[in-house]
């Protein structure tokens, strides 16, 4: 196995101090703070470890509250609200340096049969006939700041085949939305809930900076402060993270400092694997007035 999907699945499988209390590391992806889909993913495995049975997750509905800190721990503390015949629930409480940073409830169903549809997918190239990523030049690095070189330069577990790329150093208005192919850059063991756990992690690429499109502001842009605030997800099928999936993101608003985005998540076959929707922090600071 490739050693970043290794350490991904490491950072994804937590270390557990009691019955429902668990601590994961932080990773350092180049970001300024905790990777926002490292917390999810981690507080989605602290609570798939609390769940008996074949119950997977269904839903999820989190806020950010901190932003976490790269160089500590973060401890989830895991409460059973319910176990019911067919239906489980668990809160779950990321805590750093004493402080809750984010909070998550999450919601199990057990299997079964009943009516299926789902809209379809967008039509869009298939992620063999797209492109790899194109590294940015030297040149054009060496001008960022240093944490946003290591987050551009440094290879990380997942590949993305955006269906229209757009250049974040020099963005132009488009309208809010975005196609993305992704997919672990290797195979990984048979575990749904891995897999599920994964697929949360990932959905927090991408998602909150389709809001950006129409205005030609980017998060590469020093002026431009942006952060998750929530998160919501709902799973409908099963995940398989090491074969291509979709992303297909929309924005359908942005108002008083905040963006919402939504999100459709599909396998190759076009069957629809999950849905997300996120609201965040969108600041653009005006240059300092002279005197």
């Amino acid at each position: 196995m490739h050693t970043l999907v290794a350490e991904l699945l490491e950072l994804l499988r937590l270390e557990r101090l009691e019955d429902n209390l668990f601590r994961g590391q932080s990773r350092d992806i180049g970001t300024r703070y905790v990777f926002g889909g490292q917390v999810l993913g981690q507080a989605v495995s602290a609570a798939q470890q609390t769940v008996a049975g074949e119950r997977p997750v269904h839903s999820l509905h989190a806020y950010f509250l901190r932003a976490g800190d790269i160089e500590h721990p973060i401890v989830y503390d895991v409460d059973r609200t319910r176990d019911g015949g067919s239906f489980s629930v668990r809160r779950v409480t990321a805590i750093q340096k004493g402080q809750p940073i984010f909070v998550l409830a999450a919601s199990f169903h057990e299997p079964e049969a009943g009516a299926e549809h789902q809209l379809s997918p967008p039509e869009v190239p298939q992620p063999d006939d797209l492109p790899g990523p194109v590294e940015m030049d030297a040149a054009t690095l060496a001008q960022l700041p240093p944490k946003m070189q290591r987050w551009l330069s440094q290879k990380g577990p997942f590949e993305f085949r955006p269906v229209y790329p757009r250049d974040e150093l020099r963005p132009t208005k488009r309208p809010p939305y975005q196609q993305v192919w992704f997919r672990l850059i290797d195979e990984i063991p048979d575990e749904p809930a891995l897999h599920q756990a994964l697929l949360a992690y990932a959905s927090d690429f991408h998602l909150i900076g389709t809001t950006t499109f129409p205005h030609g502001i980017s998060y590469l842009q020093p002026n431009v402060m942006m952060a998750s605030l929530d998160h919501a997800m709902w799973f409908h099928r099963p995940p398989r993270m090491d074969d291509w999936l979709l992303y297909a993101c929309d924005s359908p608003s942005a108002q008083g400092a905040r963006g919402l985005a939504r999100g459709s998540i599909y396998d190759r076959q076009g069957k629809l694997i999950a849905s997300t929707a996120q609201e965040g922090l969108i600041r653009v600071i005006p240059p300092a007035t002279r005197g």
